[in-house]
């Protein structure tokens, strides 16, 4: 596995060992890797915030967009159901290969195991699962997917996460300098389960449809807003490894376990790369910059156009100059559609409606979007 120090993940001045490389304008290199085309990519909401049961489709040019209006299933005592989170059903076709993955799942088991039995979706089918960032919200569901499924799915099953950070305990602060558990993710139940963990800070191909990012590199104005704190260390035999970062520097503090604000260090995207369209780019929470991340999908693939941003895009919590400045490069993008969830919050909303009115998409739990060529 290849490491990237800290330091140079915030100043975005990297060096990665790749196979290939480029080299910008600063002189800092960048892996490259050759992002594979797919036909047609599917991307259906299992697990997001709220359920509109009376929203309609759109007419966007390019994009197939399906509702689940009313309720799902044949039983009227069951219905989708919606929580802080979330987690998408991805399917991709080449040719006559066609690939599936699951993104992060949501807080619950509950929730995500209603909802993928309502929409008809069959986790036997799934050829490889992705943890976006180490917070409870997206792989909370996890265990109780695994307990649920797992001896349907194929012997052999992958789990890609961004890094070891993924494994580090989360806490939130709880007042007078007190700190409440906000989660951790277990190797053990990982290996409980026969999921084999891969960790890369470097992009990675998966299955010859989907890309990672890797770490993303914070070139742009955007910050991580306030969110969740992290433990460095091992407790109890869990958490992360601090000798696994190789060439990262923790201070005293740190490797104490003094809970530190959250940077995220290893935080990636998932993207595709659809034929005659270009990137989608899913943040799932973009704690690091959706500007950070574009710039990030386009340098490791050498392809500019971006079709489409989909996911959290951590702006809920932005105020209205720093919300307006990070819309405003957005603007400059050329992104044909925004489609945000979760996170992104109601005020990116409200000014996305203003000043990207023609790329917005709204996004409910259980909608389906199909981009193809």
């Amino acid at each position: 596995m290849n490491r990237i120090s800290r330091r140079a993940l915030l100043q975005g001045g990297a060096a990665f060992a790749c196979t290939r490389f480029i080299r910008d304008a600063s002189g800092a290199e960048t892996p490259r890797i050759q992002a594979p085309e797919v036909d047609s990519l599917s991307i259906q909401v299992v697990t997001d915030g709220a359920h509109d049961i009376f929203i309609s489709g759109a007419q966007v040019p390019g994009v197939t967009i399906e509702r689940v209006r009313g309720f799902a299933g044949p039983r009227v005592n069951r219905a989708l159901k919606s929580e802080w989170g979330l987690s998408l059903w991805l399917s991709s076709t080449r040719g006559a290969e066609e690939k599936r993955l699951l993104l992060d799942f949501g807080w619950t088991g509950e929730t995500i195991g209603n909802n993928l039995d309502l929409l008809g979706l069959d986790p036997a089918t799934l050829d490889a699962l992705v943890v976006s960032h180490g917070h409870y919200d997206h792989f909370g569901g996890l265990e109780g997917f695994l307990a649920k499924y797992r001896a349907r799915m194929k012997p052999e099953i992958t789990l890609y996460l961004g890094g070891e950070d993924a494994f580090c305990q989360r806490v939130l602060p709880a007042g007078n300098g007190a700190f409440a558990s906000f989660g951790r993710l277990d190797r053990s139940l990982l290996a409980a389960a026969r999921v084999t963990p891969v960790l890369s800070e470097d992009p990675l191909v998966i299955e010859g449809h989907a890309f990672t990012t890797g770490a993303v590199p914070r070139v742009s104005q955007e910050r991580v807003l306030p969110n969740s704190f992290v433990v460095f260390g091992q407790q109890d035999g869990a958490g992360c490894d601090t000798a696994r970062y190789a060439s990262h520097h923790f201070t005293p503090a740190e490797l104490a376990g003094q809970p530190m604000p959250d940077q995220h260090l290893h935080e990636h995207a998932t993207c595709y790369h659809v034929k005659g369209r270009g990137l989608v780019v899913i943040t799932s929470c973009g704690h690091g910059g959706i500007l950070n991340t574009l710039r990030r999908a386009r340098a490791v693939t050498g392809v500019q156009k971006v079709h489409a941003l989909v996911g959290g895009f951590h702006l809920a919590p932005a105020t209205p100059d720093y919300l307006n400045r990070v819309l405003a490069e957005l603007k400059e993008q050329d992104v044909d559609y925004l489609f945000p969830m979760h996170c992104s919050g109601p005020n990116f909303l409200e000014a996305a409606k203003r000043d990207m009115p023609q790329a917005l998409v709204l996004c409910t739990t259980g909608s389906r979007f199909l981009f193809r060529t």
